[in-house]
């Protein structure tokens, strides 16, 4: 017996081609996948070497993030570019493309840097016909629309007793039905050019927790309402390749939140020890979930809910 021949039969695994995807299944499977199974595996030479997957580029893609002038829209926004994509961000803010201190603006020149590009269009999301508009005109001058990430929100804290309808309403409008309106509108357009794609709402802990000592009679269940809002937007747009998920992150120490911890000093010792891992988030942290959930990674995830908090509604 030829004392080589386990070699020489390891070796042809090695360099046999992936086994096709079955016809049906390469019908409806991203091309990141197809890709992936068409392709011939690396030889033994190469495992060590840097290999970026596939699956979790974004380069051609179009996106859209609502909320995205600054705070956790921003940072995705940069991960997105990085990625590949062109982003367009909507947020009712006046544009910040022109003001070198801030922090879109440099985000915008990275995006040269990268060989991509970073648009800017100032709507309200409660504008529902000029957030139809734009969303209309960004679809008409790609071809395509890609993806959304909906981040527009707002918070403030009134005992339950004291919260009038108005301060309610306010909330909710933004909250909840901005970005229903908002997913409409990037859904209206993926239908109308057949275009798969994927959504993605940020939601928060609070969606299933009352926040210990914070009162957000409002804000969490305006959150709730976003999660099982995802759950049923992916139930009917499925059949059209339309993906909806959710992101639920813990606290982020944003400059919302310093702005919090400088009304009530207390929570800045005590909310780090309330999850497992003893901290509190960055935004930045959130960037590989955003990738994840607009990619090719996540194409058989859909009408679920990523919950990262450190643990903190896991004890």
């Amino acid at each position: 017996m030829n004392k080589f021949a386990p070699i020489i039969r390891t070796l042809a695994r090695q360099t046999r081609p992936r086994q096709a995807l079955p016809l049906k299944a390469a019908q409806y499977a991203p091309a990141a996948i197809r890709a992936f199974h068409n392709t011939t595996p690396r030889s033994s030479a190469s495992l060590g070497q840097p290999h970026l997957l596939p699956e979790f580029s974004l380069k051609n893609k179009v996106i859209v993030v609502s909320g995205g002038a600054r705070g956790l829209g921003l940072v995705q926004i940069e991960a997105l570019l990085e990625a590949g994509a062109t982003v367009h961000a909507v947020d009712r803010l006046p544009s910040p493309v022109q003001d070198s201190n801030s922090g879109f603006f440099q985000v915008s020149q990275r995006a040269r840097e990268l060989g991509t590009s970073l648009h800017y269009h100032q709507v309200d999301v409660r504008d529902v016909p000029d957030l139809n508009r734009i969303f209309e005109d960004i679809a008409n001058g790609a071809g395509r629309l890609d993806g959304l990430i909906a981040a527009a929100g707002i918070n403030h804290e009134t005992p339950a007793i004291d919260y009038s309808m108005e301060e309610t309403e306010r909330m909710m409008s933004i909250n909840f039905t901005g970005a229903f309106m908002t997913a409409q509108a990037a859904a209206r357009q993926m239908i109308r050019l057949k275009q798969p794609g994927s959504i993605l709402m940020i939601a928060s802990m609070s969606a299933t927790i009352a926040n210990k000592g914070m009162l957000a009679p409002v804000y969490n269940p305006s959150k709730a309402a976003v999660v099982q809002l995802a759950r049923n937007l992916a139930m009917e747009w499925g059949e059209y390749g339309i993906r909806v998920n959710t992101l639920s992150p813990g606290y982020i120490l944003t400059q919302m939140l310093q702005n919090l911890f400088n009304d009530y000093p207390e929570r800045r010792e005590k909310w780090p020890k309330e999850n497992m891992l003893g901290r509190l988030s960055t935004p930045e942290e959130y960037r590989g979930a955003a990738v994840f959930l607009l990619s090719d990674a996540s194409s058989f995830m859909t009408g679920a809910d990523l919950r990262m908090d450190g643990g903190h509604a896991a004890w």
